[in-house]
């Protein structure tokens, strides 16, 4: 009896530190200051080289993409700034807060003042993309990343990225463009 006790004890013990440690193998840390440029995670470069088919040496943006595998599914939630939900709008909030270190408006509707319109061949990295849904101007936000993808928070499958050609969001692509970064503004 003494000895099935001990060894129920040692299977709890041990499966208890597999998970602990496997839990702890998938929180990604976020490294440096806010606009600083830091090296990804191996496995976090290949997984979102991978996914969005560029090479692992172009993801470089080790801030940006932890930032995105710690809020990935995320549920949606309107008016939502954090993990229980988060809408589009507030996504892109705190991705350009932690991430680049800028202020920008909270609501779509004030982000779209906030940009410097580009053509889609020219976005780069960061750079705001609107669409409308429903028939409603600029309803919708997400942030560009590179080789024509896209993160943002969709009302259905939660945090993600997505190829900004995907037929099921890019026929309501409106405008996009870069943040036109003021001195002195004041933070929203």
């Amino acid at each position: 009896m003494h000895s099935k006790l001990i060894c129920r004890l040692v299977a709890v013990v041990l499966f208890s530190a597999f998970l602990f440690t496997s839990c702890k193998s998938r929180k990604v840390a976020m490294k440096g200051h806010p606009g600083e440029l830091v090296k990804p995670q191996d496995f976090i470069a290949e997984k979102y080289a991978a996914m969005m088919g560029v090479d692992r040496n172009d993801i470089q943006n080790g801030r940006l993409y932890n930032f995105i595998e710690e809020w990935w599914g995320t549920p949606y939630r309107f008016g939502g700034l954090d993990k229980n939900g988060v809408d589009c709008s507030g996504l892109t909030f705190l991705l350009e807060q932690q991430v680049y270190g800028i202020n920008i408006p909270r609501m779509t509707s004030q982000q779209i003042n906030v940009i410097k319109r580009k053509y889609e061949d020219e976005l780069q990295e960061g750079d705001l993309v609107f669409f409308d849904f429903d028939g409603k101007k600029f309803s919708h936000v997400g942030v560009y990343l590179q080789n024509g993808y896209v993160v943002h928070a969709s009302s259905r499958r939660g945090v993600m990225v997505v190829k900004l050609r995907d037929p099921s969001i890019y026929k309501y692509f409106s405008r996009a463009g870069s943040i036109i970064l003021q001195t002195g503004a004041a933070n929203y």
